[in-house]
């Protein structure tokens, strides 16, 4: 049998440092402030400078990885004779997926005798890496790759991912809401509930007036759809707005005891899209 690695890219909203404590590899997405000429990684910019810029009227474009990203990446695993399973951020958000997934034969050519397996998590910020945290725990009880790749597959569709935004303009810019709407949510105060569908398409679900009815709405749906709440592992993600996650993460445990196992950053490649003062919730549910 041989050994692999288990690669993700920065979708995932999970801090290089614990990457490295997983034992994954990384591939780098990138981000531009509109009017500039050059691409950033998450690592250059602290996340609250990110944010405060997004604050001031800074707007950031984000790109898919392309080929070369790709496979500069993950070849030097597949020259150490590893093989890879690369948990690629969702295609519903990103076509990082479909050109991984063409990236993976041409690489196999490369390497003669190497696998790469590339599952689209359909995922996006600590969803993702909720995803990735189950491909972790498999391999380090002794999964091999197909059998990593299976547990992966098994928890893909019911993990589910529910968020709420502080300001719709964000939204608006990436077409997920009208000008309009965009315009009388801010006047009314009102806050969208959304969550990731099977196909890894962010959906509004719901509106809410203020945000701390929007954060119970994210703990109603815990409660309504968690497997087992009381012990479930459950992720949570945040812009810039790190008291309402904790008050979200109190909800749950006063309720059931039950603490996150992470509370992290979405970075500039999620926030670009999403805003300040997003707030996302992931867990395994009875349904997506």
């Amino acid at each position: 049998m041989n050994d692999y690695v288990i690669f993700t890219d920065t979708g995932c909203d999970i801090l290089p440092d614990m990457l490295r404590e997983w034992g994954v590899r990384n591939v780098d997405l990138t981000f531009r402030p509109e009017g500039e000429k050059r691409d950033y990684t998450q690592a250059e910019v602290p996340t609250k400078e990110f944010y405060d810029r997004m604050r001031a009227g800074t707007v950031f474009r984000t790109a898919a990885a392309n080929s070369d990203t790709i496979k500069s990446a993950l070849s030097p695993a597949l020259a150490e004779g590893l093989d890879v399973l690369y948990i690629v951020f969702g295609s519903g958000l990103s076509s990082t997926a479909s050109v991984a997934k063409l990236a993976a034969p041409e690489l196999e050519e490369d390497f003669p005798g190497r696998r790469v397996m590339v599952i689209d998590s359909l995922c996006a910020s600590a969803g993702h890496g909720l995803l990735l945290w189950f491909a972790v725990e498999a391999k380090r009880r002794g999964a091999d790759l197909d059998e990593c790749a299976a547990e992966v597959l098994k928890k893909l569709p019911k993990l589910c991912h529910w968020f709420t935004v502080d300001d719709l303009v964000y939204l608006k810019r990436g077409g997920r809401v009208s000008a309009a709407a965009a315009f009388f949510g801010g006047v009314l105060n009102i806050k969208p509930v959304l969550h990731v569908d099977d196909a890894g398409h962010l959906i509004p679900m719901s509106k809410v007036r203020g945000r701390n009815a929007a954060i119970k709405a994210l703990f109603k749906k815990y409660c309504e759809t968690a497997v087992d709440p009381a012990s479930c592992t459950y992720f949570i993600s945040h812009g810039d707005c790190i008291e309402d996650a904790k008050k979200l993460e109190a909800m749950i445990a006063a309720e059931y005891g039950n603490h996150a196992a992470l509370i992290t950053d979405i970075g500039p490649v999620i926030g670009s899209h999403s805003g300040p003062g997003t707030l996302a919730l992931f867990f395994v549910g009875s349904e997506r």
